[in-house]
């Protein structure tokens, strides 16, 4: 099992957070939330509206999201649908735990909040130069104040 960390639309409440519950994809299961250690640019960009993590360490916001553990399966899964090597880079990240839900591993294996672990992130080092002068955010939402709202996969021309 590895652990992932998303930020953007697979995250419970998001477009495309049932590829994450979807077994047919192989196993996710959700372990709690936690923020970037480090700063980094989350931007919104491209006709479909789509959430980067630009692989850009110290620079913008410590940003937020949802700690999964995932099977083999899943994660190739989610290499495939984030376009991995090519759109995004799977890369390793050190976090921050702002909360733990899972209970189901033995207590001495669970991070305490506010600990930091690795995990794996989608970020992209491959991007136009003008997304470093886009709105930087903390916390992806689909549908949030910014007014850029995503553009399912299907829905697209």
């Amino acid at each position: 099992m590895a652990r992932v960390f998303v930020y953007g639309t697979l995250k419970k409440g998001q477009p495309n957070y049932q590829h994450m519950l979807n077994g047919t994809h192989g196993t996710a299961k959700f372990q709690g939330r936690g923020r970037t250690v480090e700063k980094y640019p989350l931007v919104i960009t491209g006709k479909y509206n789509i959430p980067f993590l630009l692989n850009i360490p110290g620079t913008g916001h410590h940003v937020t999201g949802e700690i999964y553990s995932v099977d083999d399966q899943m994660l190739q899964f989610l290499d495939e649908f984030e376009g991995c090597p090519d759109m995004y880079q799977r890369t390793p990240v050190r976090l921050e735990v702002v909360e733990w839900e899972d209970k189901s591993s033995a207590p001495e294996e669970r991070p305490a909040v506010n600990s930091i672990i690795e995990c794996f992130v989608y970020s992209t080092t491959t991007y136009q130069p003008a997304w470093i002068n886009l709105p930087y955010y903390d916390n992806y939402d689909s549908l949030g104040n910014h007014g850029l709202h995503y553009v399912l996969r299907e829905s697209r021309d």
